[in-house]
């Protein structure tokens, strides 16, 4: 009977064992709230001084305090860390809230965060800071972004959409009134289309015009064409549409005027026009030429390009501009361009040229981790802006289907643009019969 009792006991032991080893490999979230939170919370508690103070982000403490600890209180003197005012679990690590004391900045824990990652066992840690003075340490317990799942309560709303996932396991949002202009890049198969289709998922569900800019003969944006006001697929319908753009933008600037404001957004709401975002796919297909009667068509489509991004934020029309590469290779007015594209998105790309193309300007230290983003790992991106500060983020897996049923699903909210209207696209499912014709004719203009 002893024998059989400790029998059970071993298997009921090794059972669990090789639970726990399933649940951390198939499901991190319940070992981590099981077993990896209480572990990490414990070594963070009791570690905590020590840790601080060989990672340098100690202080010496004020003459009175030094005097009151040696002489009132009888112990020694000791320097002075971070003070912790929170700690908070979640589902995918720790937040911890720390008031920095006189003397240190959240530079230098920023600086530390690679050494405060390896002391407490934790998968990355990420300093945040939330106002003068007090930082937010956000530990992640686990590789959150090797099987994305995007936070519940992540939706669009205003212009606001979230595409993808942060290592610290918030939701990395293309917010359109912060960033106006976006440059995205990435080499063949590294998830930049991915990045392009959720975007498109979340601003269907918004009340925007959407433009497309499709190169590749449409083979990427037709299927979405319930939902868009207008798609181009060659560079000269390109010229001819951004031209419709410039137009409209002066148009609103006009209305701007009349009313005596500066922006799209302090109009009542009735005078409000729509906000318009033009998706630009392969960017450089506008910029290449292939013989010397195509050099007119580039500058127009340059120049045109250019004066959006300049100038369209205040009234309401925003650039997302994709492509495999993007710089002076591209020939005049690349740089310029790009030189106004607030928010940068780089994927995994085949050289550190590319790499810099897209982030040395704004986020020089994330170049080396955008140059070494994994083959296997599509998907997995460097978000960052002109404010200097960057995240890894990864796109999830959406289906085409997905999207084309949110583009059907809101077409509805196609707002009335007549300008658009000889470049509305037919839906898939309404081309004719004789071929496969994109765009509606429009008539000829000089």
């Amino acid at each position: 009977m002893a024998d059989l009792t400790i029998w059970l006991e071993a298997t009921g032991a090794l059972a669990g064992a090789g639970g726990l080893g399933y649940a951390k490999v198939r499901a991190p979230r319940v070992y981590w709230s099981l077993v990896g939170m209480p572990v990490t919370w414990g070594r963070f508690a009791f570690s905590y001084r020590s840790t601080m103070d060989v990672c340098g982000l100690t202080v010496q403490p004020s003459g009175l305090r030094a005097f009151m600890t040696r002489n009132v209180a009888r112990r020694e003197v000791q320097p002075v860390p971070p003070k912790i005012r929170r700690v908070q679990p979640t589902s995918t690590g720790l937040r911890v809230t720390l008031r920095l004391p006189a003397g240190l900045e959240p530079a230098d824990v920023i600086a530390s965060s690679e050494r405060l990652r390896h002391a407490w066992g934790v998968h990355s840690v990420t300093v945040v800071e939330t106002k003068p003075g007090f930082v937010e340490l956000r530990m992640t317990g686990y590789d959150v972004l090797r099987r994305v799942r995007m936070p519940r309560h992540a939706a669009p709303h205003d212009l606001v959409v979230p595409v993808a996932l942060r290592e610290d396991g918030t939701a990395f949002e293309r917010d359109y009134r912060k960033a106006p202009m976006a440059l995205t890049l990435g080499a063949n198969h590294s998830g930049k289309s991915m990045y392009l289709r959720n975007l498109i998922k979340g601003l269907a569900q918004l009340p925007v015009a959407l433009v497309g800019i499709d190169c590749k003969r449409g083979v990427e944006q037709r299927a979405f064409a319930p939902r868009l006001s207008a798609l181009v697929t060659t560079p000269d319908d390109a010229a001819a549409l951004l031209a419709v753009l410039v137009s409209e933008m002066e148009d609103r600037f006009d209305l701007l005027s009349e009313h005596g404001v500066s922006d799209m957004w302090e109009l009542p709401a009735g005078l409000r026009p729509v906000p318009v975002v033009v998706l630009v796919d392969e960017v450089a297909e506008l910029f290449l030429i292939s013989s010397k009667e195509d050099e007119e068509r580039r500058e127009k489509i340059v120049i045109a390009l250019i004066r959006l991004a300049q100038m369209a934020r205040a009234v309401g029309i925003h650039l997302e501009i994709c492509g495999q590469r993007f710089g002076s290779d591209l020939g005049k007015g690349a740089t310029m361009l790009r030189a106004q594209l607030t928010g940068r998105v780089v994927h995994r790309v085949n050289d550190k040229q590319t790499a810099e193309m897209g982030l040395a300007d704004v986020a020089p230290d994330a170049v080396p981790v955008a140059s070494l983003i994994p083959m296997e790992r599509p998907g997995t991106a460097v978000a960052a802006d002109s404010t200097g500060g960057w995240s890894k983020i990864r796109t999830p897996n959406t289906s085409r289907a997905e999207v084309v049923a949110t583009c059907r699903e809101f077409a509805h909210l196609v707002p009335d643009f007549p300008a658009f209207e000889p470049f509305r696209p037919f839906a898939p499912a309404e081309a004719p019969a004789t071929g496969p014709s994109l765009v509606k004719p429009r008539p000829v203009t000089d």
